[in-house]
């Protein structure tokens, strides 16, 4: 047999091809897996990129209490780059342990628990649709600071370049990887070359600075007690922290990478991380160095005359101007360029790790099975439409604010992080006993160390998180991890339940022991003669032609048309003095099945084919409704005999379409006659449609 190849892209098509590009063979599935060098910026882009903002937001929650408490960001600095190093080691023996891909979702679910995985399993597609909204957001920023005519077009800019990303991810990994590559590597050297330009002239002792180095910044506090700055420093931290997102996307990902796909994933994530620390740790050193000032408002920064009509620039941007010479440098405008480029193609991580973890809830009946399913270019292509959607909806909810939208923000990452380390200390000690080796042993003992001290620390740091954040957003965070659980668990349920239902049992091979036909007509037409001939050719015990009566003219008419073209089917016409069509056939057929249950009833109905959307207004209605109330009905079964009218047919296809009756020959019946010649008067009184 040869196999199936897609027809030539009608008219309509066009579009689709023109985005998405053609159609993949499902055998072509293995040439879409990934090299480390473009694994890297598919998986890495939102690690790498929140080196961009997660110094800034440890200034704006420091600037809270002025600039006093500026000399505290080192600190908060190295804590942060402490815990990222730990969390990259500690994934690292995920993606070695669990090469199969689903990351904490797996780990959580095979160790912990089918529970601890749905929570993992919630908090992460949360985190994820939160990582598109960040990144772009802050992406756009950036473009803002750079070009500051553009910001009354946020909200603009925003959903446009969701849209760009969602059509680049439709059209497959590789192909998005190699567009992503360029702006992620050209935004690693040109941070990198900032760093080392900046400490150069540190250290020859012409120190860059910040155009808000003079400015000063009104303290929501001046007097604060011990408690106060420590929670002002946890809340630092906490957002210090955006700089994890994304870390675990490399895990869920390992099916991507090509063989050995482990030993691949531990080295792309090692680069990842020695590329964000260094970077990370870089920008926070210079930003104080250049004694950049940001504040939450603008209006807080004293001297900036301009707060109610100019966005303050972004740290990042602060630091490439003082490290090029100004604003005007082609140098300033790269850093920009590549950081927005990179921020917003950031959130391509979450294109990539969103329809992964959806696929495999899907598989496992967590989710709706559309999401497992290979869209034309072997992607997800459900998934990353329906997390394009849900992020778009938090742009605008939140009007392209990074600000705001940042306090939604790592919730989800940190508590996947703490029961993704914890299911690895109960996967060890499940090795344990199993290990062969002193040295197997050894290695075991070492993994379960800091799988351990993983889950301390970053449950540590989701208390901190919860805490410091609660207020300012994260409760809806809270709320919607619970809400996604219990919509997942209920999606289960469900399917067991049609599972279990759709059973075959030891009457489900019983053939019925009657076989009642049943066509719906309106008028004597072509669709009506042909779901007469179809019927009489399933040999049914019985048939029947019904008719509503809701005008004894146009019925009569009917009779006599019927009488007059002996058509070899009896015509039941059923009273309806209420006018009502659905009901009245309904009502039929349930008298038909309540003399056997074993009976079965099949009703023919003749439907019009159309080829324009308006026409779908003008016919068929009623046909939808009788079928949207027959299949509710057991025992019933409905079958659709359509009539394709002229607009339905592309012109090199078009012929005439002959009734029954009217072809002598072949399967057609004999003894059907023709349609009327000339039509009654009533004939143009009826709605031209079979049941209408």
């Amino acid at each position: 047999m040869a196999p199936y190849a897609p027809d030539v892209p009608s008219p309509t098509s066009w579009l689709k091809r023109l985005v998405v590009g053609r159609p993949f063979r499902s055998d072509k599935l293995g040439e879409t897996l990934l090299p480390k060098r473009v694994a890297l910026p598919i998986f890495a882009s939102d690690p790498l990129s929140s080196v961009a903002y997660a110094t800034q937001e440890i200034l704006l929650i420091l600037s809270l209490a002025g600039l006093t408490f500026f000399h505290l960001a080192p600190w908060v600095g190295l804590a942060v780059i402490g815990l990222l190093t730990v969390v990259v080691i500690s994934y690292r023996q995920v993606v070695r342990a669990y090469p199969t891909g689903g990351g904490s979702y797996e780990v959580a679910s095979r160790n912990l628990g089918r529970s601890a995985g749905l929570v993992v399993a919630a908090a992460l597609l949360v985190d994820y649709i939160m990582t598109v909204a960040v990144s772009v957001a802050a992406g756009v920023d950036n473009i803002i600071s750079a070009i500051p005519e553009l910001n009354p077009y946020r909200l603009g800019l925003n959903l446009g370049f969701i849209v760009v990303l969602t059509a680049m991810n439709l059209r497959g990994v590789r192909e998005s990887g190699r567009a992503f590559a360029v702006p992620t590597y050209a935004f690693v050297v040109g941070v990198l070359v900032t760093i080392v330009i900046g400490l150069v002239r540190t250290a020859s002792g012409h120190p860059p600075v910040a155009e808000s180095a003079g400015y000063g910044i009104h303290p929501e506090s001046v007097n604060l007690t011990t408690i106060a700055v420590v929670f002002l420093v946890l809340r630092a931290f906490s957002s210090g922290c955006t700089a994890l997102t994304g870390v675990e996307a490399i895990s869920n990902g390992v099916p991507a990478f090509r063989k050995p796909k482990s030993l691949n994933a531990a080295r792309t994530m090692t680069a990842m991380g020695v590329l964000s620390i260094a970077m990370f740790a870089g920008i926070t050193v210079l930003a104080l160095i250049t004694k950049v000032r940001i504040a939450e408002n603008s209006c807080d920064l004293t001297g900036f005359a301009a707060c109610a009509t100019t966005p303050q620039r972004t740290v990042i941007a602060q630091i490439a101007a003082a490290v090029f010479g100004g604003d005007h440098n082609v140098f300033f405008y790269y850093i920009q360029a590549t950081t927005a480029l990179i921020l917003i193609l950031a959130a391509n991580t979450a294109f990539n790790g969103f329809p992964l973890l959806g696929s495999i809830l899907a598989q496992d009946r967590y989710m709706p099975r559309q999401l497992h399913t290979r869209g034309d270019r072997l992607t997800f292509s459900n998934g990353i439409i329906a997390l394009a959607g849900v992020a778009g909806v938090l742009i605008v909810v939140f009007d392209g604010s990074t600000t705001r939208l940042i306090q939604l923000y790592i919730v989800g990452v940190f508590t996947s992080f703490t029961l993704c380390q914890a299911g690895m200390v109960r996967h060890w000690n499940r090795a344990l006993p199993h290990a062969t080796s002193t040295a197997e042993r050894l290695r075991i003992h070492r993994s379960r160390f800091i799988n351990a001290f993983g889950a301390c620390i970053t449950g540590v740091v989701l208390v901190v998180v919860m805490a410091t954040k609660f207020i300012n957003g994260a409760y809806l965070v809270v709320i919607a991890i619970p809400v996604l659980y219990v919509m997942m668990r209920s999606i289960h349920r469900h399917y067991s339940r049609v599972r279990e239902q759709l059973r075959p049992d030891a009457t489900s091979d019983i053939l019925p022991s009657r076989v009642h036909a049943v066509v719906p007509v309106s008028t004597l037409h072509k669709p009506t003669l042909r779901a007469i001939a179809f019927a009489r050719a399933s040999k049914p015990d019985t048939l029947t032609a019904i008719t509503v009566n809701v005008d004894d003219k146009e019925t009569q008419a009917l009779r006599t048309e019927w009488e007059e073209h002996n058509i070899p089917v009896p015509l039941t016409v059923v009273e309806s003095p209420y006018r009502e069509i659905t009901r009245p056939l309904v009502e039929y057929v349930k008298n038909i099945r309540r003399v056997s249950t074993r009976d079965v009833v099949c009703v023919y109905i003749p439907e019009y084919v159309v080829g324009h959307w308006w026409e779908h207004l003008l016919h068929n209605q009623s046909a939808l409704r009788l079928k949207g109330r027959l299949l509710f009905e057991p025992g019933v079964m409905v079958t659709s005999v359509p009539w394709q009218l002229e607009s339905s047919i592309g012109p090199h296809r078009r012929r005439p379409q002959h009734s029954p009756g009217e072809v002598r020959r072949g399967i057609a019946d004999p003894h059907l006659p023709s349609p009327p010649a000339n039509p009654s008067p009533a004939d143009h009184h009826r709605e031209p449609a079979a049941v209408d």
